[in-house]
């Protein structure tokens, strides 16, 4: 049985622990707030993006023509997947890795049918050490991404697609739906086939041309909606941590508190002994 110090030294800890997972736990309820207002404060932008293009690709099918649109013969695969740069998120990483992993295994034979992008250090060394074909990674993103960082890997992605090397791309990721829920995700980013439309929509008049026009747009398109993706795993993200961290406080306080009581019962126990002793040897010298 452990001794009383001992005891103490293991209440102390826990205590400092629950400390840091209570203090990392409202630190990721602010990140949560920002991340989950600029996944809200792009959609608008999203929306209206969707509803130019298709109403170019819908209203002007026959004249106009794009890579992007393209269903081709599937050769070669590439899966963008997002995970974070860090742990101690519950099964925020784990969850989307081991669907990725579960699918390529499933679709494909060899390491030349697919390829993977990894954003995000847990996957980039979840796929390294699987020996898995990454060509092109990126870390170190801040908890608030701005487009600027990753355009240059949704744009090198995105011509992988219009160049041939690819003939689908996937994007994998964690989806934000509250607090408390996440859904991992795969969402087909490349080839566009028919783009919906959000809604009813205004006539446009393109001016120079509409082909000249989703020449420019069809790439800016499919980079946002790997930035939208990026947003919205961020907000999973710190949502996931910041519940894995209260679970985290609430277990050691219900540790501290089952210590405490064996604390108590063993100094108890102590002090019991120490007065049967007492007694004992006050009537041994009668």
């Amino acid at each position: 049985m452990a001794s009383l110090r001992d005891i103490k030294a293991r209440i102390v800890s826990t205590k400092k622990t629950s400390q840091i997972t209570k203090a990392m736990e409202m630190v990721s309820a602010s990140k949560l707030n920002r991340a989950e207002l600029n996944a809200k404060a792009f959609v608008p932008y999203m929306e209206k993006m969707q509803e130019v293009v298709a109403s170019i690709a819908n209203g002007a099918k026959g004249s106009i023509s794009h890579p992007m649109l393209e269903v081709r013969e599937v050769k070669k695969t590439l899966y963008v997947v997002i995970t974070s740069d860090r742990g101690l998120a519950g099964a925020y990483n784990s969850s989307v890795l081991r669907q990725v992993y579960q699918t390529i295994l499933s679709r494909h034979k060899t390491k030349e049918e697919y390829a993977v992008v990894a954003i995000g250090r847990v996957g980039r060394d979840f796929f390294r050490s699987r020996g898995m074909n990454i060509v092109h990674e990126i870390v170190g993103l801040g908890d608030q991404p701005s487009f600027t960082d990753i355009k240059e890997i949704a744009s090198g992605t995105v011509g992988m697609f219009v160049d041939g090397t690819v003939d689908e791309i996937y994007m994998c990721y964690s989806h934000f739906v509250s607090a408390i829920s996440q859904v991992v995700t795969e969402k087909k980013l490349l080839p566009l086939g028919e783009v919906k439309d959000s809604g009813a929509s205004p006539e446009y008049v393109f001016e120079p041309s509409a082909q000249a026009i989703i020449d420019v747009l069809l790439p800016q398109y499919s980079e946002s909606l790997v930035y939208g993706a990026l947003l919205d795993s961020k907000a999973s993200e710190h949502a996931a941590r910041m519940s894995a961290m209260r679970s985290a406080t609430d277990n050691a306080n219900d540790l501290i508190a089952s210590l405490s009581l064996t604390f108590n019962r063993a100094r108890q126990a102590a002090i019991t002994q120490e007065i049967t002793e007492i007694v004992g040897g006050a009537a041994a010298l009668e």
